[in-house]
């Protein structure tokens, strides 16, 4: 699979692109949050030396993610999840793990809208390395509910686990964490 472009560049891209044609750099299409993200937790998982990128950077939170998510990420975020880190989690939120490996098959679909909510579904294989057995080739899937909000399309909530054990929601987490 071939590599995207960095995100430093593709940011440039995307603001040369909308002063050309006088567009704003906005994202446009639900799936484009998902997408940066879900660019950002490939690369962190790669094995090819790309350095570990933050998430839940404040640029990433004010610019990809709903009011209501950042105001309850900051509120979690005053019980870091480990001493001298200023996540409130510790694992990786998109896989739901703390180990995995290279993401295999990345595929991005957005649903239909409904009641302002769009859910985009992002699936991967994350286990492919531990072996051939059938456990490690399960494709994962993580839910993204994306809104509209000041004319742009926002991360809401993130929802992991799978549709025989339910979805669990990122915000209710981060709501449990920041009542400790």
């Amino acid at each position: 699979m071939a590599r995207r472009c960095p995100a430093p560049i593709r940011s440039a891209l995307l603001l040369v692109a909308a002063a050309v044609t006088g567009a704003s750099p906005a994202l446009a299409d639900p799936v484009d949050p998902v997408a940066e993200v879900m660019q950002v937790t490939e690369g962190n998982w790669a094995d090819d030396g790309t350095p570990y990128e933050e998430i839940f950077t404040d640029e990433r939170l004010q610019r990809l993610f709903s009011a209501d998510f950042v105001a309850r990420y900051r509120a979690a975020s005053a019980f870091p999840a480990y001493d001298g880190s200023t996540s409130p989690f510790g694992y990786d939120v998109i896989v739901n793990a703390q180990d995995g490996c290279p993401l295999q098959g990345l595929a991005i679909k957005a649903g239909r809208a409904a009641a302002g909510r769009t859910l985009v579904t992002a699936r991967f294989v994350f286990t492919a390395c531990f072996g051939d057995a059938p456990e490690f080739r399960q494709v994962s899937e993580v839910r993204f509910e994306v809104v509209k909000e000041s004319g742009r399309d926002v991360i809401d909530d993130i929802l992991t686990g799978s549709d025989a054990d339910g979805y669990a929601s990122l915000k209710a987490e981060l709501d449990t964490i920041a009542r400790q």
